[in-house]
């Protein structure tokens, strides 16, 4: 592990329900709201988790506030985002902020923060202008950034348990 990055070899995730896309992602959002019950099971309430994966897109954009070192991302940095892209499954702190980013703010109400996410996708997807460079794993295209993205999301949806009718 280095710097709350993960560059073991793990085994690729084979659950179905994965996003694996920024178009799933948002059928994910689909089945959240349409889910009698849904919660998290790591540390963070789940608008705190939706608002993480919605300033990490916006981020993408915008710029990120704290960016680790050139050498970082380009040697340890772009090495974890290409595991992470080989394998297909990015392995992470779940309950790591994004350095220099907005306090998260926790609340019952996780819908807002599940707007924000599709803003923020949609946002991304409709964006032609230079992305900015991640905090750790440097530039990356809009394509590298959309499955970094999609890997991102995915990971955290390890702690989201949807309650499905039996």
């Amino acid at each position: 592990m280095a710097s709350g990055v993960c560059l073991s070899a793990c085994a690729p995730s084979l659950e179905p329900d994965k996003v694996q896309s920024l178009s799933q992602a948002l059928l994910w959002l689909d089945q959240l709201e349409t889910a009698p019950g849904v919660k998290t099971t790591g540390a963070w309430p789940l608008s705190a988790v939706l608002e993480h994966l919605s300033q990490s897109i916006e981020m993408s954009m915008d710029g990120f506030s704290q960016p680790k070192s050139a050498l970082f991302q380009n040697t340890v940095g772009a090495a974890a985002f290409q595991v992470f892209k080989l394998r297909g499954q990015m392995s992470h702190s779940l309950a790591e902020p994004i350095p220099g980013a907005p306090v998260l703010t926790p609340s019952p109400e996780w819908r807002p923060a599940a707007n924000r996410l599709r803003a923020a996708i949609s946002r991304f997807n409709a964006h032609s202008a230079a992305l900015k460079p991640h905090f750790a794993y440097g530039t990356l295209s809009k394509a590298d950034y959309a499955v970094a993205h999609s890997l991102h999301i995915a990971n955290h949806q390890d702690d989201i348990a949807i309650h499905k009718l039996a």
